[in-house]
């Protein structure tokens, strides 16, 4: 019987969408309709997953979150379906609710208080009291490697402990589900490679989680990737298997920006329709086109090719790149767009 249970409960989805969508409403009557925040969203997240929802502004990640973490009405701007272990989002919000832990972009944290105390009146919230409230702060901290840092005021820690803190905050009521909203915002290498590591470690633990990232060296760490743009699910999968979609290695061209801009800008186009033709036929996808004021290209021989490629080059070259695929390279290859930083003010 126990093992019959397990499996049927290892089967239920920590985060089920059907066909979601959402619009938020337009500013005045007279402005035009916005175009949808998130356009027909289908994805599942399984039990024990690290699942990064990958987008740059405007993608509808931050909707998606605000959704899931029941801080905006799926009703009447919204459409499909969301469930948190089989609670639906719109019917159930109280039993969603207590099957998650949310951990905010910006820390929700008290800095005069101390960390124990901002543990302490949160578990109040969720009605922990005495001895019990006592063993899941104990807990929580050990988790997160902070145990020593409990009477010590939350203004007094660096970035990457404060963060440490809001996970034990949220993991206080062992949740099953931790949301997580670019948890790496403000940290330093360093930090974000404590922050991949005690993530790891709830995952140990049986937590599942969902964030939301642009940063691609949290996004390595996930166990599966889904792709956003302009409200659209592009991919899903590994992150190993969303850099083979890129059509080889990744060629990158600079050209030395001594002129004028206008003319460095006019240069760099007339050289990419050159290398485009010359070069051609490109698969779809990987022909060359100007990003961020460099030449792009992808090409399965990208070692043999550069070999070619350098003596058609003109002397306004500065720099030529080699390299292969990473997860910035698969989110170009699908969107033709490059990934622009998330504005914490952005709406979507």
């Amino acid at each position: 019987m126990p093992s019959t249970v397990s499996s049927t409960a290892d089967s239920i989805p920590a985060l089920d969408l059907e066909h979601l969508s959402f619009r938020y409403p337009p500013s005045s009557a007279r402005a035009p309709q916005p175009p949808p925040a998130l356009d027909d969203v289908t994805l599942t997240v399984k039990p024990g997953e690290i699942f990064g929802i990958l987008g740059p502004n405007g993608s509808g990640k931050t909707t998606l979150f605000r959704l899931l973490a029941t801080l905006l009405p799926l009703r009447p701007c919204g459409s499909g379906r969301a469930a948190i272990f089989n609670h639906d989002l719109e019917h159930q919000p109280t039993a969603v609710r207590r099957c998650l832990g949310v951990v905010f972009q910006s820390p929700s944290l008290d800095n005069q208080l101390s960390v124990a105390e901002n543990l302490y009146h949160h578990g109040l919230l969720y009605g922990f009291h005495g001895s019990d409230l006592a063993r899941r702060i104990q807990e929580s901290l050990s988790a997160v490697d902070l145990l020593d840092r409990r009477n010590q005021a939350v203004a007094q820690l660096s970035g990457g402990m404060r963060r440490r803190v809001d996970i034990a905050k949220a993991t206080l009521h062992q949740p099953r589900l931790l949301l997580l909203d670019e948890p790496s915002t403000g940290l330093d290498p360093s930090a974000r490679q404590d922050l991949s590591r005690y993530l790891s470690l709830l995952r140990q633990r049986g937590v599942t989680m969902v964030l939301t990232t642009h940063l691609m060296d949290l996004a390595e760490d996930c166990d599966r990737l889904a792709v956003l743009s302009a409200g659209k699910l592009l991919a899903l999968d590994a992150p190993d298997r969303l850099r083979s979609l890129v059509g080889g290695d990744i060629l990158s061209i600079e050209l030395s920006q001594t002129p004028p801009e206008a003319q460095s800008a006019a240069a760099a186009e007339s050289l990419c329709r050159e290398i485009s033709t010359r070069f051609a036929p490109w698969p779809t996808g990987t022909e060359p086109r100007l990003l961020d004021g460099r030449i792009r290209m992808e090409r399965p021989d990208g070692p043999r090719f550069l070999a070619q490629l350098a003596s058609f080059l003109p002397p306004t070259v500065r720099t030529v790149t080699l390299g292969k695929p990473t997860l910035e390279d698969a989110f170009i290859h699908l969107t033709g767009k490059s990934f622009a930083i998330r504005n914490p003010d952005d709406p979507t």
